[in-house]
């Protein structure tokens, strides 16, 4: 083929996958029945995140004020806490800011893991600087006891703090149960599952931080009523246990998604259905949908084309179909190859 002749055929080519990946309004979304959460997105993270934000600085604040006064561990236990998820929402803010942009020819799968990076890192900051601080307050405090004083200034730091906190936890809920009801699943299992780290981070830290007064108010209310400061010294140590168990379990969620999370069975059946009911595929023998990021799936298949074209006319058909796949919100990119003739269909 001359030079012409290939200019030629490739423009042509351009023009046909074009004119199929726009053939209807229905068909160019080929994926965007999948069910993922429906949700607002990144606006919505960004305001939880905000919330959270104000409200741990407040209480930080309060709560490091209230053990200075009142010499109590499981105050300080609990300062430290507050402190460690303020300086957490700046990551999550990062991870919130960097993980949005969009794709482009150094990343063509996005920036979406950047998420998980920065939430990996928050978590982090909570084991280090929540976790190991209340436990060694606690075990300091169980080998050299000091009383504790001005209780009723304590009760009150915790009540604001149980409201201010409890507040952010509604946030959160808010964000998180439309998007759970929105695929079937309850509160608690969506939010461990949901591919937004910073949804499950302040989903996560806030319910850690109202068992946390608790433990603490119960700490303070036995040294006073007991007078040794045992109570509240076991009270330190279980609130770093709490944050060290909710860090663990933030930190293996984002390890999971940076070394490649598949997408929910649901989802992938889903888009198996999907994929069968167009009228231009006959059979799909692998099927790989990658989360590259929060509510983001990168394609991979292997697809056979109905009807008996010659290469040059499947290599188009096979790029209209991606791109069509790719039209989805939820899909960055797709790639797909031909299947071989002996392999069988998959079973959505």
């Amino acid at each position: 083929m001359t030079r012409a002749g290939h200019h030629a055929y490739t423009s042509k080519a351009g023009e046909q996958i074009g004119l199929m990946a726009r053939e209807d309004a229905e068909s160019r979304e080929l994926l965007s029945s999948l069910p993922l959460p429906e949700e607002s997105g990144e606006s919505e993270s960004l305001t939880t995140v905000l919330v959270a934000f104000g409200a741990n600085i407040l209480v930080a604040v309060a709560k490091t004020a209230a053990a200075v006064v009142t010499g109590s561990a499981s105050l300080v236990a609990e300062a430290a806490h507050s402190w460690a998820d303020s300086g957490n929402e700046i990551f999550l803010l990062l991870a919130n800011r960097r993980s949005s942009r969009p794709p482009d020819a150094a990343h063509p799968q996005g920036y979406g893991r950047e998420a998980y990076v920065w939430s990996l890192f928050a978590a982090l900051g909570l084991f280090v600087a929540g976790a190991v601080v209340s436990v060694t307050q606690g075990i300091g405090e169980l080998i050299h006891p000091e009383p504790a004083s001005d209780f009723f200034i304590g009760y009150i730091v915790l009540a604001v703090a149980f409201v201010l906190e409890g507040a952010s936890f509604l946030q959160s809920v808010r964000q998180a149960k439309p998007q759970a009801d929105s695929v079937q699943r309850d509160l608690f299992e969506h939010v461990l599952a949901t591919s937004d780290p910073t949804l499950r981070a302040v989903f996560a830290e806030d319910s850690a931080a109202l068992v946390g007064v608790a433990i603490a108010a119960a700490g303070l209310g036995l040294h006073q009523l007991t007078g040794s400061p045992v109570p509240d010294a076991v009270g330190s140590i279980l609130i770093g246990v709490l944050l060290g168990v909710v860090a663990v379990v933030l930190i293996n969620r984002n390890r999971r998604y940076l070394i490649g999370q598949e997408a929910d069975p649901e989802v992938r059946a889903a888009a198996i259905r999907a994929l069968l009911d167009a009228p231009e595929v006959a059979r799909v023998t692998y099927l790989r949908l990658e989360v590259v990021g929060p509510r983001t799936l990168f394609v991979v298949g292997d697809v056979d084309l109905t009807g008996d074209d010659p290469e040059p006319r499947l290599a188009v058909r096979l790029r209209a179909l991606e791109a069509k796949i790719s039209a989805s919100p939820a899909v960055v990119g797709a790639v797909l190859s031909l299947s071989a003739p002996d392999e069988p269909t998959l079973e959505a």
